[in-house]
């Protein structure tokens, strides 16, 4: 009888306490990569004018990033926290995004590597900066935006919380919405060479059909 009451009393992981291990284990994976690229593409001191975004985005896009992310580590260090957002959805959802979230880290991190030094958080680039074809570039122009879109889609099926599925969404619209300025700035910045190179890539799909990049 007592076993048995131990049994019935002792606590149980509950589904959020799992999706809340297993996004700690994906941001423990992912961010110290981030950080890392971000701070050595810090190096030259080199300040960034983000007021070429256009007021709207340079006002709105932010907010919503940290409001996602906050919502997320919020839920990582207590789901009850972001309890008032939940949605009822079933598990095998849940572990849908547990599924789309392997291939958004990984693809993250090989960004990452592969635009070193080059890296940026608005439309303008470093005076030394490189136009990279090579790793994810070679088949996608924005594969942080892929990335930021399976990341996105992740945290809120894995989190099931309409508050992390909102404000994610919003963030990702509006980096879709500042690549058409991102892009006429790297025209402007890199001329043919960046128009070729728009030719034979899809901006956040591979082209099925089109001519093999060359080497660089």
């Amino acid at each position: 009888m007592a076993r048995t009451r131990r049994r019935i009393g002792a606590p149980k992981m509950t589904d959020d306490q799992t999706f809340r291990l297993i996004l700690a284990v994906g941001m423990a994976a992912f961010l110290p990569v981030a950080l890392y690229h971000r701070i050595r593409s810090q190096a030259s001191g080199e300040k960034l004018d983000r007021r070429q975004e256009g007021p709207f985005i340079l006002f709105t896009l932010r907010p919503c990033g940290l409001a996602a992310m906050g919502g997320l580590v919020a839920f990582v260090l207590d789901p009850a926290w972001m309890s008032w957002a939940s949605l009822p959805l079933p598990a095998a959802l849940r572990w849908a995004g547990v599924a789309i979230g392997l291939p958004a880290v990984a693809l993250g991190i090989w960004t990452f590597r592969s635009l070193g030094r080059n890296i940026t958080d608005t439309v303008v680039t470093r005076r030394e900066h490189t136009l990279v074809t090579s790793g994810p570039y070679r088949y996608v122009r924005h594969p942080f935006y892929v990335t930021s879109a399976l990341a996105f889609a992740a945290n809120a099926l894995a989190t099931a919380n309409w508050f992390i599925a909102l404000t994610g969404f919003a963030a990702l619209a509006l980096l879709v919405l500042r690549t058409a300025t991102e892009e006429a700035k790297l025209v402007e910045r890199f001329g043919d060479d960046y128009r070729r190179y728009m030719a034979r890539t899809g901006r956040f799909f591979p082209r099925v059909l089109s001519t093999p990049p060359t080497a660089e």
